[in-house]
């Protein structure tokens, strides 16, 4: 079986079956973007993940970033990578063509995301976190600071960090302390230390652009004191060169995996020459920065996703090679082993990666998809769209995160005692998955987020668009015989989480903020189900219908394998919606009620 880390016949099938991207080329905006010229995007991305991205992934893991005298040396390999992404386009590809970019459509960006990340997430993150930032600095700064910034940070030169973190205020950023002082030069004076900040500084590019946190002197206290700032490792020196710009680094973490990337602690301002150039206006800085951090949201969803893929494509490639073990029905000990694979319990093993990963792609091409339609969309169907990938960011950032993480698991429980030890990937990819539950807001932090704020949105209409979405998709369904019952079934978990989700409002207009924010978490698990069950159906709709009027044996394999991949997911994920709405509204509030002396011993 080849060496795979993802399935392009899926990828297409989700791109132009379900969603059907292709189409977008019939409006303005997105009109150089046929059928053909996507195919040639995917193509390129996906040769550069095989052949410049998967070569490195082990080596990357085994030769982590040095800090040596202040310095953070990675592999040559980033440098490379970044140039060629550079050249051909990656970094500024979803971006207008005015501000030099390439207007591609932001789910095919989605799936040349996977691809990378499949490959080798700790390579793919230094281009996506670049591209975040010149985003920021697009939507909000001033041109003079885009005319500076966004060439280099397009080409690949320069490097691009979302600086939020420091040691008193990781998630908790109202309390962050770095301090920018008023100068009358047009810039400020910057003091403070973050930490945690994914590619902060390093050798694969010649300056790092940090978009960074701060508060002005006087401003209010909380989230609305809080201002951004472009504040980069080194700062022109008005001749066309660069100078320090008094950012140090005092150290790299050592991590458990995602080890090709380097986790930097920062300090700015230890000679007081640190300098600061204000992004849009004053104590705005956490509402343009939560742009960019639901953007990335986005691409840690994806990013589990890719991982959670190549384990899939490794374990199924072992469980078709190894042979151990006779079918449960033989009786003659002498029989030939079979391959793995034959077993029930290694197809239940299989059939949940793959619910998990081709389930949570779809669902991450369909949030992206909506942003797509916010670029073309007339102005009365703007707001639906919005709010529409509002709701569903959470979602799509946490499901594969968690659910990737036991996708991940049931691969090395595949290859025994191999998946264990360095012979076999699935260890490292269980270790690079670990880190996407904690990026960009925790899990705890996105179920506050969707129960506390996405889902009385607007009077509760991002949380009414979503059932809608739902529904039209349960409708087409209940069309077809076969796919009738498993409508049904979405239907009624659907109705149940609508059912649950007015009683916990109900807890919330009583005043009971703390009970009826308890267990957000298992509430966005609970819609996680159901939203990755809707994808589900969606999926088999369309394989059902296709697979009924084709001959080709191959592609009547493929769609039938999308029925019964649903079928699984609705008989063993999917009744998880019923135990979690119990606990939820158990009003016994154990979490709530018990004090801290209970862990002591």
């Amino acid at each position: 079986m080849e060496e795979k880390f993802i399935s392009r016949q899926n990828l297409n099938f989700t791109l132009f079956e379900v969603f059907q991207v292709d189409k977008l080329s019939q409006h303005e905006y997105f009109k150089e973007f046929n059928k053909d010229t996507l195919d040639m995007v995917l193509k390129t991305s996906y040769i550069l993940a095989e052949r410049m991205m998967k070569p490195y992934l082990r080596e990357m893991d085994k030769n982590t970033p040095e800090y040596r005298d202040g310095e953070v040396y990675v592999h040559p390999i980033v440098r490379e990578y970044m140039e060629k992404c550079g050249e051909i386009g990656l970094i500024a590809a979803p971006f207008p063509n005015t501000a030099g970019g390439q207007q591609l459509p932001r789910a095919i960006l989605a799936a040349c995301n996977y691809m990378f990340a499949a490959a080798n997430y700790s390579l793919s993150v230094y281009p996506g976190l670049t591209s975040g930032a010149a985003n920021l600095i697009l939507n909000f700064a001033s041109k003079e600071l885009q005319d500076y910034y966004l060439p280099k940070m397009f080409s690949g030169q320069w490097q691009g960090t979302m600086a939020l973190t420091e040691p008193e205020a990781g998630s908790s950023l109202s309390d962050i302390k770095t301090k920018a002082i008023r100068t009358d030069e047009g810039y400020f004076k910057i003091k403070g230390n973050k930490i945690f900040i994914s590619a902060g500084t390093h050798s694969g590019v010649t300056n790092v652009v940090h978009l960074m946190l701060a508060r002005i002197e006087g401003a209010p206290s909380g989230v609305k004191g809080i201002s951004l700032f472009v504040v980069p490792k080194y700062r022109g020196d008005g001749k066309g060169g660069l100078i320090s710009n008094d950012v140090t680094c005092s150290g790299i973490e050592h991590k458990l995996g995602y080890r090709g990337s380097p986790i930097t602690q920062l300090y700015m301002g230890e000679n007081d020459d640190c300098r600061g150039w204000l992004v849009g206006e004053e104590n705005m800085g956490l509402s343009y920065m939560f742009r960019m951090m639901n953007e990335e949201r986005i691409n840690v969803g994806i990013g589990a996703i890719g991982i959670a893929s190549a384990a899939y494509y490794e374990s199924l490639k072992y469980a078709t090679e190894r042979k151990q073990g006779r079918p449960l029905s033989s009786k003659d000990p002498n029989s030939p082993q079979c391959e793995i694979i034959e077993h029930a319990d290694i197809k239940r093993m299989l059939l949940f990666q793959k619910a998990i990963v081709e389930g949570s792609l779809s669902l991450a091409v369909q949030v992206s998809f909506y942003l797509d339609m916010l670029s073309i969309c007339k102005e009365e169907e703007k707001e639906k769209y919005e709010l529409l990938a509002e709701f569903l960011t959470p979602i799509v950032k946490t499901y594969p995160s968690e659910k990737g993480i036991l996708s991940t698991s049931a691969g090395l429980q595949i290859l025994g005692g191999y998946g264990y030890c360095e012979d076999f990937n699935l260890e490292l990819f269980y270790r690079d998955a670990r880190i996407h539950p904690i990026h960009e807001g925790t899990t705890g932090i996105q179920g506050q987020d969707i129960l506390g704020r996405k889902v009385t949105m607007k009077n509760g209409k991002a949380f009414n668009y979503f059932i809608s979405e739902v529904q039209k998709t349960i409708a087409e369904a209940e069309k077809e015989e076969t796919l009738s019952k498993y409508a049904m079934e979405l239907k009624e978990y659907l109705a149940l989480f609508k059912s649950t989700t007015s009683e916990l409002l109900k807890i919330a207009a009583s005043g009971k903020i703390e009970d009826f924010l308890s267990d957000a978490t298992l509430y966005l698990e609970m819609a996680g189900n159901i939203a990755i069950g809707w994808q589900w159906l969606l999926q088999g709709l369309i394989a059902y219908k296709k697979s009924t009027a084709i001959e080709n044996k191959f592609l009547k394999n493929f769609y039938n394998a999308k029925v019964t991949t649903m079928k699984y997911f609705f008989r063993y994920e999917l009744p998880l919606i019923k135990s979690l709405s119990e606990i939820i509204l158990n009003d016994q509030r154990i979490t709530v009620n018990i004090d801290k002396e209970l862990f002591e011993d």
